[in-house]
């Protein structure tokens, strides 16, 4: 097995059975990392992530866990921790994306999306932390929309997103003293199911780019590797757009 980066290290993706987590468990388990996901319906594309974490010669597990479930998102967590030996780095990267007029916006609706998008990672941080040390990393994925909605019906997704702003600044300021980091990663326009580059939106969505194209779930994994890893250890509270400009 090559040394690498995060050699042995080990990391938990929330929602890492497609696309930006899937990418990230796998970048992550490339720089040397063991990796654990969770999934909440496709036990195949969480099994297949799983094999490959493992041909590249690193362990994994895949946890089945609603992260609109406090106490399944808790035993993801300890199980990881657990089965796994340790837990170093947290990437809060499952959400939930529903979109709708506000006088049409059920409550569940509302309730689903603060559930996943706003308590799960608060949720998620608060059990790791009990696991991690010094050197810790928690990285949280937030989205474009958090600083431009630039379609009408995206209020309570942007609403959730932005919260993770306040949730990053807060927890650097008290995990700092604990040698944890604490970051943002936001991403522009990336070609994943929720929102394909081929989708019938997607000329009018890469218009508002600089770069006038959608990033790949690679493109966004990268970043939060170099969050995870040794060379970032002075980077915490951090808000990192990776949006190809976006909102520049």
């Amino acid at each position: 097995m090559t040394t690498t980066l995060l050699d042995g290290k080990v990391a938990l993706v929330t929602g890492g059975g497609r696309g930006i987590g899937a990418a990230t468990a796998l970048r992550l388990a490339a720089d040397g990392a063991d990796v654990a996901v969770t999934w909440q319906r496709d036990a195949e594309r969480a099994a297949t992530v799983v094999k490959q974490i493992e041909a590249l010669g690193r362990r994994a597990i895949a946890v089945r866990a609603d992260s609109a479930d406090p106490a399944a998102l808790r035993e993801a967590v300890d199980r990881t921790a657990d089965e796994l030996g340790r837990l170093d780095i947290l990437v809060n990267n499952a959400g939930a994306f529903l979109v709708g007029a506000i006088d049409e916006f059920t409550a569940d609706d509302l309730e689903r999306t603060i559930a996943v998008n706003i308590r799960a990672p608060f949720v998620a941080a608060q059990a790791a932390v009990r696991h991690m040390t010094a050197g810790g990393r928690i990285i949280s994925i937030g989205s474009n929309v958090g600083e431009r909605a630039v379609f009408p019906g995206l209020a309570a997704y942007a609403m959730s997103k932005t919260a993770l702003t306040g949730l990053t600044r807060g927890l650097a300021r008290e995990l700092g003293p604990r040698g944890i980091t604490v970051n943002l990663v936001v991403p522009g326009p990336t070609d994943t199911d929720a929102n394909p580059a081929d989708g019938p939106n997607a000329d009018s969505i890469r218009g508002f780019t600089a770069l006038g194209r959608y990033a790949s779930p690679a493109e966004i994994a990268a970043m939060v590797a170099h969050l995870a890893g040794d060379d970032t250890g002075y980077v915490t509270g951090a808000v990192i757009a990776v949006d190809g400009g976006f909102t520049s």
